[in-house]
């Protein structure tokens, strides 16, 4: 069973720009959304299309991925719960982690939310100085609660750092 090990923090300023090794124009929506679950559907660069079960609410969780084809991803993101999230993922190499800064376009223009992917809970990735405050396990700001809460939680969220 594959896990998910991230945390997640607001982003400070924009000098991570200039260490970014890698940008991912990313579409995604949700057409199962529970507390603790989710089932994804992402298309990457328009042309990779990725299926994503996710189960479990901490740092840690389940998460299982399978490519389908772009015209099914399409389709199924047409039925998405809520919004199409927008965003470009900008991946920034520190201190032999990777982070993921997403910039959110859309209804969450202005939103900047930086992840990084552990191999074990208790790895303590250095912050980079360009990070903000956690915001690990806050629901409001997950991809899951962007989309398909937008209404209710979006005037709640802090862009701040």
């Amino acid at each position: 069973m594959a896990k998910e090990i991230e945390r997640k923090f607001l982003v400070r300023g924009d000098h991570w720009r200039n260490f970014v090794s890698e940008r991912l124009v990313l579409r995604q929506g949700y057409i199962a959304s529970m507390e603790d679950r989710s089932v994804r559907i992402r298309l990457t660069n328009e042309s990779v299309a990725t299926l994503t079960i996710k189960i479990g609410k901490k740092m840690t969780r389940d998460e299982f991925e399978y490519e389908i084809p772009v015209p099914e991803a399409e389709e199924l993101l047409g039925t998405a719960l809520g919004l199409v999230i927008e965003k470009t993922r900008h991946k920034v190499p520190f201190k032999g982690f990777v982070w993921e800064v997403d910039v959110f376009r859309g209804a969450h223009r202005g939103l900047v939310i930086a992840e990084v992917e552990m191999e074990d809970e208790s790895d303590n990735p250095e912050l980079p100085d360009w990070i903000g405050r956690e915001v690990t396990g806050d629901y409001r700001y997950s991809n899951q609660a962007l989309a398909t809460q937008f209404e209710r939680e979006y005037d709640e969220l802090s862009h701040t750092a």
